[in-house]
């Protein structure tokens, strides 16, 4: 299929937001004055498009980052805007950062009311890692409390970025009206709130003036200090034209030097058609960003493509979904070069030929098959064996590029399924689950034989647990949620291991001698080869390290994997003719566990940033009860009406946490709550948490 709009009239956008900042809404009114949907779904009502997942639904969140293309006219053209929208909870977080590598531009979704909260602040810096240009919108303007001004101060102290105001809103709460265009000096005020949303475009009304032209002298002037000639022309006092601020603009809001702030209603059908016309002014086209750059598998030296057709095709993985009707469904978006459906492609990262399916125009769940994809396009391929951040490439021009890494899970599951018959299903499921989700994993406890899983938060294993039901009908008995503690060592220990069989014909011998000390936290395993002499062949040290590892996934304590630990094989012995791989591997593993007792071992577990919203007649309770939980508060923050508290809090504290939260609260606080760090749990916990490990292993 040939381009349906030149590339320099396509935009790759994410709508990124915290949870019920109003982005799903955002985008389901996106899609309806694009023309694509002809009723605008409701989260509320579990209608919602882009929320097609009956879990998003029911929960009124977005789970999974789906995919939709749509057209805008802007200036007499028609341009193509891919949207990713994203989830805002945190413990699907990995879906927007996944996207991130893929988008070219993002508006940020900031309610009116909350302002900044801590998932946008956590996803603004992926967004700078990524380098991805982004227009901020402060939605909700209609509602109590909404204050425009504050969250836009907001913007620029939390951020780290200078925020421009392109619009002041006309009114506020239930006065709400519309917004003043700064750049033309007009007002632009919705007559309805129903779906048409006719608006009209009239002068702005006399008791905003004043504020209007402060304002728009402020957005001038930082406008013009990004380029050297408009600065001349101003401060010679010349009346800079609007075309001219919004090329200047676009240039430093696509260099992330400038944010352009607008503001609306998303859910009363206000502002949401100057929003687009800013996603067509501001945000760039694959064409106005630099080159991908990524490493010649061959050479490994650093490459890059440009985003034109005619360059060698190479395309990153971004997304892999199973689909009841298609099998699995890879999304991909090609950086550069252009390819057929049922041509050949290279998977970079798994050394693999393989062979693009059908392509797909998504949108949402329905699909729209097209015959080729190109530079700078957004698409689903039917048949691909690919994982999240494969490269596709050339065959002839292989290029490999960075891979993203996700963080482990903090908290899994024992489950088993409710008939026999479901067993082997059950582990065909979690495979898929896996392939899909990098934060998620399956695992099977050696000693016991139950099925585990383990994710990022109680919800997210929540939600898998559901898909298995509706999607694979497999029914499982759910044990308690886990923590995923860890152990560690607190001093230098030196540890022997032999191991020596003797039997008729040829017997086992290995022998290793070793040193461990702690490495700081996060630091993970170092290992040293310091054999000398040849008192252990070298072909024999990847063994002994092999046994090592296999004990520290075990640990010594209760069994939790051991982290944060250096250790140096120094010494050992060999037979010549017994001597084997398999015998060092268990020398090592028995010179580990040796160590490991002297060196003063220790449980680790995970510390979560807890951060609950409340009105403040709660505080107080709130603080209480974090304290009571073994929390550390960091400090408050106030924000209108709401007061933010931030604490570190274990993650073993804080299971069932939303319930306890409702009732302290009257059901008007939040929380969000994301993995920190480990820390050595007390001496009194961490005694009971051994004995009941240890008991557990037993019965």
């Amino acid at each position: 299929m040939a381009r349906t709009v030149p590339i320099e009239r396509l935009r790759n956008i994410g709508l990124v937001a915290h949870i019920d900042a109003g982005k799903t809404t955002t985008t389901e009114r996106i899609l309806y004055y694009t023309g694509r949907t002809y009723k605008i779904g409701e989260v509320h009502e579990g209608s919602a498009t882009m929320d097609w997942m009956e879990q998003e639904k029911e929960r009124g969140i977005t789970i999974t980052a789906a995919t939709t293309a749509c057209y805008w006219e802007r200036n007499g053209q028609k341009y193509q805007i891919n949207i990713i929208d994203t989830p805002g909870h945190v413990d699907f977080s990995v879906e927007v950062v996944r996207s991130m590598k893929v988008l070219d531009g993002i508006i940020f979704i900031f309610s009116a009311v909350e302002g900044v909260q801590p998932q946008s602040e956590a996803n603004w810096r992926w967004a700078d890692r990524f380098n991805v240009p982004r227009i901020a919108f402060i939605n909700k303007m209609d509602r109590l409390g909404a204050d425009f001004y504050r969250v836009f101060e907001e913007i620029g102290e939390k951020l780290s970025i200078k925020p421009v105001a392109v619009q002041i809103p006309l009114g506020a709460e239930d006065a709400f009206e519309g917004v003043i265009d700064l750049m033309e000096m007009k007002a632009i005020r919705w007559l309805e709130e129903t779906l048409g949303a006719k608006y009209e475009v009239i002068d702005i009304p006399e008791e905003y003036r004043a504020k209007a032209e402060e304002w728009r002298e402020k957005m001038v002037e930082t406008i013009v200090e990004t380029d050297d000639s408009l600065m001349e022309r101003y401060l010679e006092g010349q009346d800079i034209p609007v075309e001219d601020l919004r090329k200047a603009l676009r240039k430093a809001t696509i260099e992330r030097q400038l944010v352009p702030v607008l503001c609306g209603s998303a859910f009363k059908n206000k502002g949401v058609q100057p929003l687009l016309d800013a996603v067509i002014d501001y945000l760039p086209s694959p064409l106005d960003l630099p080159p991908v750059k990524g490493t010649n598998p061959k050479t490994g030296e650093p490459e890059e493509r440009k985003p034109l057709d005619d360059e060698p095709f190479c395309a990153y993985v971004f997304k892999v979904m199973s689909d009841p009707y298609a099998g699995q469904l890879t999304y991909i978006r090609v950086f550069s070069g252009s390819l057929k459906a049922g041509s050949y492609v290279l998977n970079v990262t798994k050394d693999e030929k393989q062979r693009l399916g059908r392509l797909l125009l998504m949108h949402a769940n329905h699909r729209e098959e097209i015959q080729s994809v190109s530079a700078g396009e957004i698409c689903a391929v039917v048949g691909l064996d690919a994982t999240t951040g494969d490269t596709l490439a050339d065959e002839k021009h292989p290029i490999v590029l960075e891979k993203l890494e996700f963080p482990d899970p903090v908290i899994s599951m024992a489950i088993e399924p409710k008939t026999k018959k479901d067993q082997e299903k059950l582990s065909q499921v979690l495979n898929r689950f896996m392939k899909e989700d990098p934060t998620f994993r399956a695992t099977v406890d050696q000693e016991t034989g139950q099925t585990l899983i383990h994710g990022m938060g109680e919800l997210h294993l929540e939600i898998i647990v559901d898909r298995m039901k509706r999607e694979y009908g497999i029914e499982v008995n759910v044990g308690k949620p886990q923590v995923a503690y860890k152990e560690t060592i607190r001093k230098k220990a030196v540890g022997e291991g032999k191991f020596i069989r003797q039997t008729g014909g040829r017997g086992q011998y290995g022998h290793a001698v070793i040193e461990i000390e702690p490495l700081p936290r996060g630091k993970g395993f170092e290992f040293v080869n310091d054999i000398v002499g040849g008192v252990i062949p070298k072909e024999f040290i990847p063994a002994v390290e092999k046994g090592i590892k296999e004990a520290m996934e075990n640990g010594i304590l209760a069994g939790y994997p051991v982290v944060d630990v250096k250790v140096r094989l120094f010494d050992g012995s060999f037979h010549e003719v017994d001597s084997s791989d398999i015998a060092f591997q268990i020398a090592g593993s028995l010179a580990f566990k040796d160590a490991a007792k002297k060196a003063d071992p220790v449980l680790l577990e995970p510390i979560m940033e807890v951060e609950v919203e409340t009105p403040e007649d709660y505080v107080g309770d709130v603080i209480g009860d974090l304290n009571s939980r073994r929390g550390k508060i960091l400090g408050m923050e106030k924000k209108g009406i709401i007061t933010a508290v931030k604490a570190h809090v274990p993650l073993a504290e804080m299971f069932g946490y939303a319930t306890t939260l409702r009732s302290l609260t009257q059901g008007r606080g939040t929380f969000i709550m994301k993995f920190s760090h480990y820390e050595e749990v007390p001496q009194q916990i961490a005694e009971k948490i051994i004995g009941e490990r240890m008991a557990g292993k037993s019965a």
